[in-house]
């Protein structure tokens, strides 16, 4: 089998060698998948090629006569020995804006009129359909898709389907349809589970969920989900209102007990007119890098059990309901090489150098790799076919190996024997691998971390800079670069003008705040947030270099195994402490005050700062007090420039709490209008939330007497 690469979006069959090639590929990624198998095409290549082959047997009829295009499944289900209620069949799909307002169309010619009764838009989600029966409130048995018409009994999951459970409060006979599947959270402790059990890993979450509903003699068992989009009666009862709605239907799901799309995060939306199904769509898909599953479009369907009933249904799927379908986040490709680099704190960071693949309308060819236990765990080889995930803004990260693709002598990832930026050792007794040299091997880094904007902010220190000053020897730690003449920056820089900015920078940045100093350490850990934390809760760097590591505990987010590296790793650069202080840099938290209850001797909190408390803490007053505010896109006006981090200060300086991404807790969404007219996730999200979207310009406006 061969791996389909990104170019396959725009396949065009030109012989009918071609095209029997691509029906046996198509086949043979159906079987796979059906079989419980990793199929060899990932989704996106999977459309492409079945597009392609409904095109050639459109443009040549009559010489397909057994394709099997028409089939639920392509016809490589196993049909299985139980027949469905009702024909459990698939849906056909669009991928645009004009093949749905075409689809419309279509719909409106099978009525003789536009559709009266609206439409419904919930999330498709990415796992496996199946029927579930339950009678007298019981959940008797469990039937796959199947070809549509027989299905496989797969009631040995019963019990192990979050939302799907095993009695309900009320003794109702009737058939829920839906999507079984593992939620990301599920799927890494499927993955953990397999790999404990000697199994091969999954290739994807969508896999996993086919080969565990047909496993019958597993060890283990694996917890699964679902949500219902659909329901008929059973045995000739009468549990569904007659004539009811898609959206009524789904009601009388709920109410009997069982989880409906209409309760995921997306949710279940009736809408009258096309337009606004689009701008349904468009908001479900800016949710989707935050759902906790997998979605790989969204389902539109006519609302009215009449009209459905006037549309009627084809061979594989019904004409009064379509699928549309989301750019993959998803794909297949091949792992060439992995990297290593040492970041600031010393550790180990691995990357995968990929074949380049086109994954949520951009080309990846590196990934994410957390640390060398997680690339044994997912049992990584080179010259592997991996599936990499993509959604939103998130770096690409690899998931698994389709392990059925790994070429013959394939080798495992080589594990770094000596540190790959000093050759010195390697400290392996945590997952995440580290330089023992720690910080001091990465010390570029940690130097242009050190002078960043967010941190010391010296402004004009750049990475030319930086390691002209390491090379000369007068930069062997942070604290060095308070210890540097107005002459020697001069020389590193090549001019006067430049050497005389930067020391004005360094004699600003011995000013800044704790919080600020103690992040320029590179404590692994103590990034940004976590630094203001155990400022505002200790008030002085004394106080910090005395605390235990129980002590650090009553930081939040602080466990019992980040305090015992804080209190070890600040230990160890004492002597860096030390040439701080000497050189004049500030150690307190300004406003820092202790605890009316506080003995002599005892860390204090930082008075109205939110001291000690979770991440975003809000103080206790301002302009923003208890609200919740998100920024996105480029700043302009007064906040021209400013940074991601800058702003969230500048929000929990005014007293309310920075969030990352929309929700229902967001109070303003701060984003400058989009140059293209069109919205960004974060916009679109909103307006469906209804949060209120604020200009920076207007944003400054309320938080002016914050502004610094």
């Amino acid at each position: 089998m061969t791996v389909t690469s990104a170019v396959e979006a725009s396949l065009v069959l030109s012989t009918s060698a071609a095209y029997g090639e691509a029906l046996d590929r198509l086949r043979a990624a159906s079987a796979a998948y059906y079989a419980g198998e990793n199929s060899p095409l990932d989704d996106a290549s999977y459309d492409a090629l079945r597009l392609a082959v409904l095109a050639w047997e459109a443009a040549h009829p009559g010489e397909a006569p057994e394709s099997p295009t028409g089939l639920v499944a392509d016809g490589a289900a196993p049909a299985g020995d139980v027949a469905h209620t009702t024909r459990l069949l698939s849906l056909d799909n669009v991928f645009g804006p004009e093949q749905l307002v075409a689809w419309d169309a279509s719909l409106q010619r099978r009525l003789g009129r536009p559709v009266e009764g609206g439409f419904t838009v919930e999330p498709k989600l990415d796992g496996a359909a199946i029927a579930a029966r339950y009678r007298d409130g019981v959940l008797v048995r469990v039937v796959t898709r199947g070809d549509g018409g027989h299905g496989e009994d797969v009631s040995h999951v019963i019990g192990s389907v979050a939302g799907l459970p095993e009695r309900l409060p009320s003794p109702v006979t009737f058939e829920v349809r839906g999507e079984v599947l593992f939620t990301q959270a599920q799927f890494e402790t499927a993955q953990e589970v397999r790999a404990a059990h000697g199994g091969a890993p999954f290739a994807n979450p969508r896999n996993a969920v086919a080969g565990t509903l047909r496993a019958k003699d597993r060890p283990y068992r694996l917890e699964m989900s679902f949500w219902a989009y659909g329901a008929v009666d059973l045995d000739g009862g009468s549990f569904l209102p007659v004539g009811a709605t898609h959206a009524e239907v789904l009601a009388a799901v709920a109410a009997a007990g069982v989880r409906t799309t209409a309760d995921t995060p997306a949710g279940l939306h009736v809408v009258t007119e096309v337009a606004e199904v689009q701008a349904r769509i468009d908001a479900i898909a800016a949710l989707r890098p935050g759902l906790p599953f997998g979605i790989d479009g969204v389902v539109v369907k006519a609302n009215s059990a009449d009209e459905q009933a006037a549309a009627g249904l084809g061979s594989r799927f019904p004409y009064w309901a379509i699928a549309y379908k989301l750019s993959a986040v998803e794909r297949q490709t091949v792992l060439r090489d992995v990297v290593w680099e040492v970041g600031r704190t010393g550790v180990l960071a691995p990357t995968a150098v990929l074949d380049p693949v086109e994954v949520d309308g951009s080309t990846v060819s590196r990934a994410t790799l957390h640390n060398p236990a997680d690339i044994a765990r997912r049992d990584l080889h080179l010259g592997d076919t991996v599936t990499v995930y993509k959604a939103g803004d998130i770096i690409p990260r690899v998931q698994a190996p389709v392990v059925e693709l790994r070429p013959d002598g394939a080798l495992p990832v080589p594990l770094p024997a000596a540190c790959p930026n000093c050759g010195g050792a390697v400290d392996k007794s945590q997952e995440r691998w580290r330089c023992a040299k720690g910080a001091g091997c990465a010390l570029a880094p940690l130097i242009e971390y050190a002078a960043g904007r967010d941190v010391l902010d010296v402004d004009g220190l750049g990475r030319t800079y930086v390691k002209a000053l390491i090379d000369s020897g007068l930069v062997t730690d942070v604290a060095d670069l308070f210890t540097l003449t107005e002459e020697q920056l001069t020389v590193a820089s090549g001019s006067a003008r430049r050497g005389a900015k930067l020391a004005e920078q360094f004699a600003l940045a011995r000013s800044r705040p704790l919080s600020r100093v103690f992040c320029a350490l590179g404590i692994r850990g103590t990034g940004r947030r976590m630094s203001k934390r155990l400022a505002a809760h200790f008030g002085t760097m004394d106080a910090i270099r005395a605390a235990s590591a129980e002590d650090l505990l009553a930081v939040e987010g602080i466990g019992p195994e980040k305090a015992p590296v804080v209190v070890a790793e600040l230990a160890a650069l004492a002597p860096v402490v030390d040439k701080l202080v000497t050189a004049g840099v500030n150690m307190a938290e300004p406003g820092w005050t202790p605890p009316s209850n506080a003995s002599d001797g005892e860390a204090g909190e930082v008075g109205g700062a939110g001291a000690g408390g979770a991440e975003g803490e809000a103080p206790a007053a301002g302009p923003l007090s208890g609200q919740t505010v998100v920024v996105t896109g480029k700043m302009t006006g007064r906040l021209d420039g400013w940074s991601r981090s800058r702003m969230n200060e500048l929000i929990e300086r005014a007293g309310g709490r920075a969030g990352s991404s929309v929700n229902g807790r967001t109070t303003y969404l701060v984003s400058a209008p989009s140059a293209t007219g069109k919205p960004s996730s974060k916009a679109v999200a909103a307006e469906k939330l209804g949060v209120q979207v604020v200009t920076p310009e207007a944003f400054a406006d309320m938080v002016t007497d914050f502004l610094l």
